[in-house]
């Protein structure tokens, strides 16, 4: 699915490069890995390339997907249950982990919104850049732009 040097991103952690595909011989069966660096933390995982897939390791978005993100941020008529904060926080979180792009453009958009209405937690302002950086990092390679610019478009934004 991946050769060395693609870019990927791996849920909850974001975009990473496929730096070289490894064999190990694990327990006398040998396994194939992706070992991957993540770009915002230079964190090295290894993915067993048999189940990458189910683990969430994707592609980069397409610059259609990366419209379709944008159009997700800027939706207003939104409903954001009231629910304690933590029980906010572990469903927000749910949706990060899931890997899906458009899953945390709901998380960022919903804390944005959020934040107009009532000062965010500790937790959920942590939560709120980390929805921020994900993003940021997959848009601008999906749309190859400057991290900055996208940055500055979200802002726009909200």
């Amino acid at each position: 699915m991946f050769s060395e040097g693609d870019m990927a991103v791996y849920p909850a952690h974001g975009v990473g490069q496929i730096e070289t595909i490894e064999t190990q011989n694990i327990g006398g069966v040998d396994q194939s890995f992706y070992v991957m660096k993540i770009l915002d933390n230079d964190m090295t995982i290894m993915i067993p390339t048999a189940t990458s897939s189910n683990v969430g390791l994707r592609a980069i978005i397409s610059r259609d997907e990366a419209a379709k993100v944008l159009d997700i941020l800027k939706e207003r008529d939104v409903t954001i249950t009231a629910q304690t904060w933590n029980r906010r926080y572990r469903d927000y979180m749910d949706k990060i982990r899931t890997g899906s792009v458009f899953e945390v453009a709901i998380v960022l958009r919903d804390l944005f919104l959020l934040k107009e209405d009532k000062d965010l937690s500790y937790g959920e302002r942590k939560m709120l850049d980390t929805a921020k950086g994900l993003l940021i990092k997959e848009l601008s390679l999906a749309n190859q732009m400057e991290e900055k610019m996208i940055e500055q478009q979200i802002e726009k934004l909200f």
